[in-house]
C-alpha cells in the first residue's frame, strides 16, 4: 500500500479534485501493508472496530507499539461493516450506563482524536410506547438514566407528533402510541469511517495491520500462549487478544476455551435514497423494528436477531417481512419505498446480554466478546478497556463488572431489553 503520510498533505482540496477527475484509481493508502514479522509484543486477532481501537489505545495510551492486528478478510469487513451504526447509552444498570456513556463521550471527540471524520451525528433516539404498562417501564428506565447522569426524558403523544410528523399516531392504528422517551445524546456514526480512522491512526503509531491472515491455531508453552499459527505462517507473541465478534467461540475454541456465548444472525436492510424525512432514530420494541435515515438518504432498518444459533451472514425473507411489517405500521408512507439491499451479521450473546472483557484461562490470552447486537456503539470504550487489560493485566474502572467472574458470583448484568428491541 505504500508509506503512510500525514492526512493533510495527501488530501488537500486540489488533490481531492484531481483524484475525482482520474476516477477511483491510484488513491494513496490510508495505512501500510507490511509483511508479518516473526514476533510481536502483542498480537490482536480481529481487524474490526474493537481490535483496531485496542491497538490504537495500546500504542497511544500505554506506549506499546510492537503490535500487529491480523484480520482474515479486509479491515471492517465483519460486524463493523454489517451493522446499523447506532450509538447510545440508554442502559439501566449503573455499570452498563457508565461504560456506554463513556463510549458516547469518546465518540464525540473521535473525529478530532483520529483526524478522520467519522460522521458522528447525535440526532437523538426516540423509543415508542404502546401501553400504559410499557410507558411505566420507560419511566423507570428514564429515572435510572437520569440518576446515572445520562440525559433522558419521557415524551407524551403530542411530543411524539412533533418529533415524528410522519408516524401514524391515529386512534385507529393497530397499536395506538401513548408516548415514549427521548435519549437525546444517542445517534449514529459512519461505520466504515470508524474502522478506517482507527486503522490509519494505529498505523501512524507503528502498529502493523495484516489483512487476509487467518488464525489456524494457538501454540502454548507451560500453560501460556506463545504463538499463533496462521495461513501466513507462525507469529509469536508475548500476549494475544481475541476481538472477533460473532466468531469468538470459533477462535477461542482453537485454544481449547469454551465461552458462555452463542452466535446468532442479525439482519438489516436499507432503502433507496430519499429526501430528508427522518432526522432522529426511532425504535419500537413492540414492533421489533428500528429505523434511521443515513446522510445518503437511505432508510437504515433493523430488528431483532434470529432465534436460532447460526454463523451465517445472510438474510431471510421471513425476517424482512416481519421487520418491515412493523415499520409500515409506524410509518405507512414508507410502503412505496423500495428496499435496495440487505445483509446479516453474526452476533455473540452472553446469558445476561452484557459483554466480557477479561483474560482467559490460558495465560497471556485476552478476549473481548459478548457485545450482542450493539458492539458498534462500544468500540471506543471497548478498545480502551481491552488495551488497559492487556497493558496492566487488570480491568479499568469502566469495565470491571464485565469479567468472567460475574458468572461464578451470580453478579449478572441483565441488559436484554436495554434498547427496547435487542441488546
Amino acid at each position: 500500500m505504500g508509506e503512510s503520510v500525514p492526512f493533510k498533505k495527501r488530501f488537500s482540496a486540489a488533490a481531492l479534485f484531481g483524484a475525482g477527475l482520474r476516477g477511483q484509481r491510484n488513491w494513496p493508502a490510508l495505512w501500510r501493508s507490511p509483511e508479518p514479522r516473526k514476533t510481536y509484543q502483542v498480537l490482536i486477532i480481529g481487524g474490526g472496530g474493537h481490535g483496531l481501537a485496542t491497538a490504537y489505545h495500546l500504542a497511544r495510551d500505554w506506549g506499546i507499539r510492537d503490535v500487529a492486528v491480523i484480520e482474515k478478510g479486509w479491515i471492517g469487513g465483519g460486524n463493523t461493516g454489517r451493522n446499523t451504526t447506532v450509538v447510545r447509552s440508554n442502559y439501566y444498570y449503573p455499570a452498563s450506563a457508565r461504560f456506554y456513556q463513556r463510549s458516547v463521550e469518546m465518540y464525540q471527540g473521535l473525529s478530532d482524536a483520529l483526524n478522520f471524520n467519522i460522521m458522528f451525528s447525535q440526532r437523538g433516539i426516540v423509543t415508542l410506547a404502546f401501553s400504559p404498562h410499557e410507558l411505566n417501564l420507560m419511566a423507570r428506565q428514564v429515572n435510572a438514566m437520569q440518576l446515572n447522569g445520562i440525559a433522558a426524558e419521557i415524551l407524551t403523544r403530542d411530543d411524539i407528533a412533533r418529533l415524528l410528523p410522519h408516524c401514524d399516531l391515529s386512534a385507529t392504528a393497530r397499536f395506538p402510541c401513548v408516548g415514549g422517551f427521548l435519549h437525546a445524546s444517542g445517534g449514529t456514526a459512519r461505520h466504515d469511517a470508524v474502522a478506517w480512522g482507527y486503522a490509519r491512526a494505529a498505523d501512524t503509531l507503528g502498529v502493523d495491520i495484516l489483512q487476509n491472515v487467518e488464525v489456524l491455531g494457538f501454540e502454548q508453552m507451560g500453560g501460556r500462549v506463545c504463538a499463533v499459527q496462521t495461513n501466513a505462517g507462525r507469529i509469536g507473541a508475548e500476549k494475544v487478544a481475541i476481538a472477533v465478534a460473532g466468531n469468538s467461540t470459533v477462535v477461542a475454541g482453537l485454544a481449547g476455551i469454551d465461552l458462555p456465548v452463542r452466535s446468532q444472525t442479525l439482519q438489516a436492510f436499507v432503502s433507496e435514497p430519499l429526501k430528508p424525512v427522518l432526522d432522529i432514530v426511532v425504535m419500537s420494541g413492540l414492533h421489533h423494528t428500528y429505523v434511521s435515515q443515513s446522510d445518503k438518504g437511505e432508510l437504515v432498518i433493523g430488528g431483532d436477531s434470529d432465534t436460532m444459533t447460526s454463523y451465517a451472514q445472510r438474510g431471510s425473507f421471513a425476517t424482512i417481512e416481519r421487520t418491515t411489517t412493523g415499520l409500515l405500521e409506524l410509518f405507512p408512507a414508507f410502503s412505496r419505498v423500495r428496499l435496495m439491499r440487505q445483509w446479516g451479521g453474526t452476533v455473540d450473546l452472553t446469558p445476561d446480554r452484557s459483554p466480557i472483557i477479561d483474560r482467559t484461562s490460558l495465560d497471556g490470552l485476552y478476549i473481548s466478546t459478548g457485545w450482542g447486537t450493539g458492539g458498534f456503539k462500544a468500540i471506543p470504550a471497548g478498545g480502551a478497556a481491552l488495551a488497559h487489560f492487556i497493558a496492566h493485566d487488570a480491568a479499568d474502572e469502566y469495565s470491571s463488572a464485565f469479567t468472567f467472574d460475574r458468572f461464578r458470583r451470580g453478579a449478572l448484568l441483565d441488559e436484554g431489553a436495554a434498547s427496547g428491541v435487542a441488546h
